[in-house]
Formats: C-alpha cells, structure tokens, sequence
C-alpha cells in the first residue's frame, strides 16, 4: 500500500537547555498513543523520560543524544527527533535539521529567548527549516508569553503570530483561546486528555478581537482570497485562515505561535494540530543532490516511491546489536533484503534489517518509502554518507560541521584498558563527526577534542561505564591557531648533492593574510621556470608546514601563499626536492610575515537573579572577559559577553560559589582573536620549555 506522502511529517524538536524538550515529546508520545504513562525527565520514579534512554542522561537530567521515534496524530504519521539543548552537543541538533522538514522552537514563557534559542534559530535558517514556536511552562512563576513572542521578532527575527492567548497564567492557567476557531479550549481529565471546547470568555472577547485583528492582517498577506473576504468585511472560514498560515510558514516568512504548558498538560493537542496543519510534508520541501557522474551538477530529488532509492546516513550509533544507522530516505522505496550503494565509496550494502526506531526501542518493518525516518543494522558507513538504489550516483550535500575548540590529554590507567580505550575512541569518532581523537607523535599522549568540557566530560564518562575504561585525565587545553599579519616575501633553494643523483628545486614568492578561509595556494608561475609536474609538490610542502606553526606548534591558518619564481635542474629536481625547497621557502617567509597567536574566544551568557549581577560581572572582567550587554527579564539578569577559552575553565564552579548554584551560563565559539602580548609570550615559553624537554 502506497503512502500519503502529504500525510508524514519529518519534526525536530529543539531550544535552549531545560525549555522542556524532552518533557514535551513524552507528552505527545502519551497523546498519541505511543506510551500508557507519562515519566518525568528528573521524575522520582526512577524511570525517567523515554527520550532520555542513556544513564547518564537520566542521572543529569539533561539529553545529550537526539533520539528518534515517530507516532500519528488525526491520520498524519509524525517522525519526530528530540534534541539535546547544550552547545556542545551542538551536532546532535545540526543533523537533526538537516533531515527534518519541519521544527518546533520551543521557548520558555520565563527565560524567552535565550542564547541558545538564537543558535538554534540560526541552524533552522541555515537549512530552511520552517518552524513552529512553542511557548511552554506558562504555569511558571513570571510567565508571559506576550514578551516572549515579541523577543521571537526582536531577537530572532522572525514574523511571529500568536495563534493562541492563554486563559490565565501561572497558577491559573486553565487553558487557552484558539485564534483561528475562536473557541476556548480546555484539558480536562488526570492528564489533560479530555479536550473541552466552549465559547469565549466574556472578559477576554475584547482581548481576542484585537489579537484576532492583528492575526488576519499578518496572515491576509499570503492569500489574496483571505485578504478580499476581509476588505469585504466578511467573516473568513477556519479553512481559509489555516492555508493562509500554512504558505506563510512553508515560505519562512510567518513563524506561528502556540502557547501552553507540557508539565502541566495543556495546550499539547493543538500543537500537534499545528504541526499537521502548518508544518510541511516532504513533498513540499525542495531537496537538491549532486550527480557524481554529470561533473556534480546539481538534480532535484523527486519524492517519487517508483524512482531510484536515495537516503542520507546522518547518524550513526553503536548499539548492542553492532552498528546501528539512521537513514532519511528522499526518494525510491528500500525493502528488506535490497541491495543499496553507498556513493562515497562506491561500495554495495545488503539490507539485512529495517527497524524504526522510538528511543532505544525498535520495531522491524519489511520496507519504507519516500521521506521516512529509520534505522539500519550492520552497515559499514560514515556519518554524512548518500546510499542509491541503482542507476544513479548522487550524493546528498553534507552538514555543517564546526571545529573542535578544547582538548584534553588522556592516558589509560594500564595495559588492560588501552584497547578499550582505542575501541572506545574509534566508535565515538564515527557517530559524533565534532570529536575527535589522536596520538601525539612527541609525547606520546591521546589527545580527545571537542566541542566544550562537558562534551568530553561526558565521553570520558561513558568510557568508563559502556567500556569498562578507566583513563587519567590531563588539563584541558585550548586549540590555539597561529596567522600572519603582513605579507612577506620569500626565495629559498634547497639544494643536496650527494653520490649520484642530488635534488635541486628553487621556490620564490611571497605569504599574506587571507582574509576569509584557511589556506590558499595560488601559482604565477610563467615560462615553466618551475615545471607544471612540480607545481603540486610546492602545494604539498606548504600544506604540511600549515599543521604545525613555529610559535606555539598550533595549526596555521589564514594564509595565502603565491609562488611566482623558481628554477629547476633537468636531472636533480624532483616531487621531494620542491617539497623540502616549499618548506624551506615558508619557513623563511613565515618568520618575516609577522606571527601572531589567535585564541577561540566563546559567546558567554551567564542567567541569574538580579543581586549577584555585580559578582558575575566582576568574575567575567577578571577573565579577560568583555561585557556585550546586560538584559532585565523580570528578578533575573542576562550578562553576555565575549571570553577567551582559555579563561573558561573551572568556571562554573566559580560561578555556582558567586551565586549560590542560582545562576547557569552557556557559551558556544564566537571568533578567534589575536591574544594579548603578555599570554602570548607565556605560550612561547612553555612551547619552548616542552621542546627542550623532549
């Protein structure tokens, strides 16, 4: 039986840390049938969320992978992916939206948006994801969901309209007024299961009518049949209002809110309305591959169940049955017992099994169609990777995937451990493309990067508990680069003569600093001084000396080198000798070029109440730190400011003893700027003092 595409919805749910994410999926898992019993993510039953399948995550209360499960709601089948909010989990959410459709922001009626709610928006531009907002915890304390939704347009710029008004806030929150039917909905029942409709409240119908007003003008703009009924006076139907709202969505140009409270179950049903009302199917999503075969020129895919099969890998995880990989297929139909081909290697796959997946649970399906979300068992692939059924060689464009910004040295406590360690670190490095891992050839030492402390404080964790792998922990340390800041010429000739054949090759030119990027290479040679062959010889040398720079021994970056002389010897030059003579020349270039150290400087907002505003400022300023701005949201305080990593360490202990553990901060890198002269000569030193060690 064929699917209804206009009928599946692909949804990611994301925001800032403790928005209530995971709190909400529970809830629609309940709503929909998926679940019998609602769990709380740090509920007393010990059984915690069934979003939140890893221990840890139950233990911190947090989520730190996304997961997957799918459910149906009114006849729509809804994939939905829950993402975790910290920053340095930050790849989790990229994939999610790279698959997905559509997205639900969720916002907390309290804290609005926060710094990591901007982020988050900003990957859902990057990948045209249409959005809902969702304002939850309207029950809290200090709820306004007016404020919020003019933060969404402020702060995020996005053209928000409320679909809803809430009929009462914090303790009273009964239910809420739906714009578009014009009734009063309310939860009845233990857990908000009963829907109850009823006509407006007397005492807010003036309210409505205005709210109502500004929602018809916004909408109006995406359909000329609403804005005639409208110039005619005329009531417009329920109908009219919704396609109105669902173009304004698909074209990124109307960000629809919905208000409630997922803790207290109200408000639930009427988003997943929204979603299958607003959000879009996969038909209406344009997706684009490269053909391999047509010089990578650019193809629409099709959405068509009769067509070639092509799906992206865009997850992978180790699971108790081997390696598990998670596929969003785009086109085609994939059966049990298929053979598919992975583009990027070329390689054919069988299909043994097809699962989808709900949280760490799965369930075997015989085949999926085009725009479903599923997993597959024992498949040799990488994150990021396009398979196709025959006939074709496309690839699916790849995520964003950011630089690792902290490392840390780790040394397995004996003999025993060290093979779990390798095993431990090769499969983390292949389901999380952020961390990565390497010998240090000088000091022999593993060194672990990644995307901030708590990232690699949670994978050493898991080391321990899934591999049994105790390892000591060295300080972090910060990924430094180094750049040049004035251009600088260079002619070296690298000549040795030895019995028989010697190697000559000369190299002249000059380095600059490359404005956008990491690394240019650009050749002006004329007259075949140095002859085409050796051309990508000089390239390679300059590319190596790029991986380690002569202050610090930090990558370089930011450079343009152009080679625009040179000579050549009939019988001694060769690949090497303009490899050697390339290093020679950027050695001599880069010494005149004027060095510097840039360090990673981190976007820091610290939240808390109003009176530790002073402390916090203080220990922000005593870190190198500079303040970008100071928000007011109620009691609470929001100081952002820009800081150097390096000053970064320790500090929520810092921060938890300034203000009694009542405020959080998160960060996530912003640039990189050149460090002060005083640190920078402290970092020589100590590379220095490493190098005479050794």
């Amino acid at each position: 039986m064929r699917k209804d595409l206009t009928k599946v919805r692909n949804i990611g749910i994301s925001a800032h840390i403790d928005s209530g994410k995971t709190t909400l999926t529970e809830r629609i898992l309940f709503y929909t049938q998926r679940i019998h019993a609602i769990h709380e993510v740090r509920g007393k039953d010990g059984v915690g969320a069934t979003m939140d399948s890893m221990a840890l995550e139950k233990e911190r209360g947090i989520t730190i992978q996304s997961a997957a499960t799918y459910c149906n709601w009114q006849g729509h089948d809804i994939n939905i992916i829950d993402t975790p909010g910290h920053v340095d989990f930050t790849i989790e959410v990229e994939r999610a939206l790279r698959v997905l459709d559509g997205a639900v922001l969720i916002l907390c009626s309290v804290g609005g948006v926060q710094s990591q709610s901007i982020t988050v928006n900003r990957q859902m531009s990057r990948y045209k994801v249409p959005r809902i907002a969702f304002i939850n915890k309207c029950d809290r304390t200090g709820a306004n969901p007016y404020r919020v939704t003019q933060q969404i347009r402020d702060k995020l710029g996005l053209n928000a309209v409320m679909l809803q008004l809430p009929i009462g806030l914090e303790n009273d929150l009964e239910g809420v007024i739906d714009l578009v039917s014009m009734k009063a909905v309310y939860f009845d029942g233990d857990q908000g299961e009963t829907i109850r409709l009823e006509e407006i409240p007397a005492h807010m119908q003036a309210e409505v009518d205005e709210k109502r007003e500004e929602l018809l003008d916004a909408v109006s703009m995406f359909s000329d049949e609403l804005m005639e009924v409208i110039i005619e006076e005329q009531t417009p139907s329920e109908e009219l209002v919704r396609e109105a709202i669902r173009r304004g969505t698909l074209s990124l140009e109307l960000a629809p809110v919905i208000i409630g409270s997922a803790y207290k179950n109200k408000g639930i049903q009427p988003l997943l309305d929204a979603v299958n009302a607003y959000l879009p199917c996969p038909t209406d999503v344009e997706n684009t591959a490269l053909d391999l075969d047509d010089n990578e020129k650019e193809v629409q895919v099709s959405n068509d169940a009769d067509d070639p099969l092509v799906a992206l890998a865009f997850k992978l995880e180790d699971g108790r049955y081997g390696q598990l990989t998670y596929i969003r297929t785009y086109q085609g139909t994939l059966k049990k017992g298929d053979t598919i081909i992975n583009s990027r290697t070329g390689k054919k796959v069988k299909i043994g099994r097809l699962v989808r997946m709900h949280a760490d649970e799965m369930e075997e399906i015989e085949e999926a169609g085009s725009g479903d979300i599923l997993a597959l068992f024992g498949v040799d692939c990488a994150s990021g990777d396009t398979f196709c059924g025959s006939g074709i060689n496309w690839s699916m464009s790849s995520m964003h995937v950011p630089a690792p910004v902290i490392s840390l040295a780790i040394k397995p406590k004996d003999n025993k451990t060290q093979a779990n360690v390798s095993k431990a670190l090769n499969r983390f490095g292949k389901e999380d493309p952020t961390f990565k891992s390497f010998v240090d050839h000088e000091t022999n030492e593993t060194i672990i990067s990644g995307m901030g402390e708590l990232h690699l404080e949670v994978y050493i964790e898991r080391m321990k508990r899934e591999y049994n792998a105790e390892v000591e922990v060295g300080a972090p340390r910060v990924a430094y680069r180094e750049t040049v800041t004035k251009r600088a010429e260079f002619n070296y000739t690298h000549k040795k003569q030895t019995g028989g054949s010697g190697q000559f090759g000369r190299v002249g030119g000059y380095l600059e600093p490359l404005e956008e990027g990491e690394y240019e290479f650009e050749d002006k040679i004329v007259g075949g001084v140095i002859p085409r062959e050796f051309i990508p010889s000089c390239d390679k040398g300059f590319r190596k000396c790029l991986q380690k720079g002569k202050l610090t021994g930090s990558p370089i970056t930011g450079i343009r080198v152009v080679i625009n002389d040179g000579s050549s010897h009939a019988v001694d030059s060769s690949d090497v000798a303009f490899q050697l003579a390339a290093i020679g020349a950027f050695n001599e270039g880069y010494a005149k070029a004027g060095p510097v150290i840039m360090e990673p400087i981190m976007k820091v907002a610290v939240e808390g109440p109003s009176e530790f505003q002073g402390a916090v400022m203080g220990s922000l300023n005593q870190r190198r730190g500079v303040i970008v701005g100071t928000f007011e949201e109620g009691n609470y305080t929001v100081v952002e400011a820009e800081m150097p990593l390096a000053e970064m360490f320790g500090y929520s202990t810092t921060l938890r003893s300034l203000t009694q553990g009542k405020a959080e901060f998160t960060m996530e890198l912003s640039t990189y700027k050149k460090v002060p002269k005083s640190v920078a000569d402290e970092l020589i030193k100590a590379f220095e003092e490493e190098k005479k060690n050794k």
